[in-house]
């Protein structure tokens, strides 16, 4: 249930009178609030509790519930990110003049509100596409991992139909704490890359590709069959996901546990 403000009270004056510590104080915090909008439960507190804000998944939502859930995300004075967004969502936001920095990262199909500064991580998250149709879910996991603070860049064109495209960034993925790999049509990349690097492989299939691909199971099933070690899949187009699992890896290794 919603925190109430003499139970916030009360945990504080406990904190400042010595009689809990503020560890204890966190992990009573971390299941408090939620936000109900009648047709949603904003969870403003995911971010201490996972490490990571709530997101907003556009696709089944009406524009109105998108805006309402945007403003009760951003009134906190987070940064915000709406997935799967399309143009006619961020037309609507734009017009209720509450977020003149909100912008749309059409590629990705994203919206994102920056209100403040993320700590930036000290190393980068190389994005990895077998060809440039992945372009656009690499785009949702830079713009995803970007907002969590995490510094990356994109590889893109360098499938297993010319592989001498891929060694000369070797360099950059053999220094990566972790990489997200994007392929399409049959999904080999992230089993070559895979094969190169000392670091967890994320890899993500994507629809692209001729009818036997299937929309993206042939990338998938070759992805969970990869004989590489290391290697984890999400779904199909998930570049979300893959951004989330990424960020979480890299946060550890950084903080050293």
């Amino acid at each position: 249930m919603p925190i109430k403000p003499e139970n916030l009270k009360k945990l504080l004056q406990q904190v400042k009178n010595g009689k809990i510590n503020i560890n204890e104080a966190v992990e009573r915090l971390r299941h408090l609030p939620f936000e109900n909008l009648g047709f949603a439960h904003i969870d403003h507190h995911r971010q201490i509790r996972c490490g990571l804000p709530e997101v907003i998944y556009c696709p089944g939502k009406t524009p109105d519930q998108v805006i309402k859930i945007f403003s009760a995300l951003a009134k906190k004075g987070n940064n915000v990110l709406a997935t799967r967004a399309e143009q006619s969502i961020f037309d609507a936001l734009a017009k209720t003049k509450k977020f003149p920095k909100a912008r749309y990262e059409k590629s990705a199909r994203a919206i994102v509100l920056e209100q403040k500064k993320v700590e930036h991580s000290q190393t980068v998250l190389p994005i990895v596409t077998a060809g440039t149709s992945d372009l656009p879910v690499a785009a949702e996991a830079k713009v995803t991992a970007e907002i969590m603070g995490q510094r990356t860049e994109i590889i893109c064109d360098v499938g297993v139909a010319g592989l001498h495209r891929l060694l000369s960034h070797l360099p950059k993925l053999q220094t990566a704490n972790v990489i997200i790999v994007v392929a399409g049509m049959e999904g080999a990349l992230a089993s070559v890359v895979g094969g190169l690097v000392n670091c967890p492989v994320i890899a993500v299939p994507t629809s692209i590709g001729y009818g036997a691909s299937f929309g993206g199971i042939s990338a998938l099933l070759t992805m969970l069959n990869s004989c590489a070690a290391g290697v984890t899949t999400v779904n199909i187009d998930n570049g979300f996901s893959a951004a989330v699992a990424a960020v979480l890896i890299n946060k550890r290794i950084e903080a050293g546990r």
